[in-house]
This record gives structure tokens, C-alpha cells and sequence, in this order.
């Protein structure tokens, strides 16, 4: 599959969810059982699902969706790291960073959460799309 900047892995999993917030609980759960079904340890799984949950939150609240009116969620193993990667129709402007958020903001802490869960993201804009994508240690 090829959508946007984002080109499918062997043996990885694809899902197409709306662009809705509640499709970060489905997110969660399906990533969840996949990794607990390839026996990664029960951190790893938790911090995965915490990145995965504030990817397509940010995604929902500060993008567009896809032409389909989706987000399109993937994730991989590749050596000794979970890819997570999640793609949508961009953000107008500015491509997602993180930000230096107030201890009383109620939002803004997103993508520093996941910088502090990851090894290492980053993003790719490109033709209309945005992926951001993650490698977590496992």
C-alpha cells in the first residue's frame, strides 16, 4: 500500500480508521494485541500505545483528514524497534512539532510525551500528506 509518504513494510498491519477521536481507543487496542501476541514485554506495550493514542489525537485535532476522511495508522517491527506511523492530510502550515507547554496548559504536551517515549521520530510532508512516524525500542 502507498498512501502519501507512507509505503507498506512486509508483515505489517495497516488500518484505516475515521478521522475521529474515538478511533485512538480502537488504535490502542488492536496495536495492544498484536504486540502482546509477539510477546514484547508489558512496558513497551503501554508506552506504544501511549505514543500511538497521542499521534492520532494530534492527527484529529490539529490536521485534515484524508481524502477518504480517514487517517491511515501502520506499524512494524524492524530489528530491534516498533515503527508506528501515522499519516493524514497535513495541517496547513506547519508540519507537527513539538512544544514547550506550561505545567497548567491542558494541552500541548503531545508530541513531547512521545519524544520522551521514542528513540527517535520525525516527519514527512509531502504532495498533501503528513506521516509522522516513531521507533520505539523494544
Amino acid at each position: 500500500m502507498y498512501f502519501g509518504v507512507m509505503q507498506a513494510e512486509p508483515g505489517s498491519v495497516s488500518l484505516r480508521v475515521p478521522f475521529t477521536a474515538p478511533s485512538a481507543a480502537r488504535v490502542r487496542r488492536e496495536l495492544r494485541d498484536w504486540m502482546v501476541a509477539r510477546g514484547l514485554p508489558g512496558e513497551v506495550v503501554e508506552d506504544a500505545r501511549i505514543v500511538v493514542s497521542e499521534l492520532v489525537g494530534n492527527s484529529v485535532r490539529h490536521a485534515h483528514p484524508l481524502p477518504s476522511n480517514e487517517i491511515v495508522v501502520q506499524w512494524w517491527l524492524d530489528r530491534d524497534a516498533l515503527v508506528l506511523s501515522v499519516s493524514d492530510g497535513g495541517g496547513g502550515r506547519t508540519s507537527p512539532h513539538a512544544v514547550a507547554a506550561s505545567m497548567s496548559a491542558v494541552s500541548g504536551r503531545g508530541l513531547s510525551i512521545v519524544d520522551a517515549l521514542a528513540a527517535r521520530w520525525w516527519v514527512e510532508d509531502r504532495d498533501g500528506f503528513t506521516t509522522v512516524h516513531v521507533h520505539m525500542a523494544v
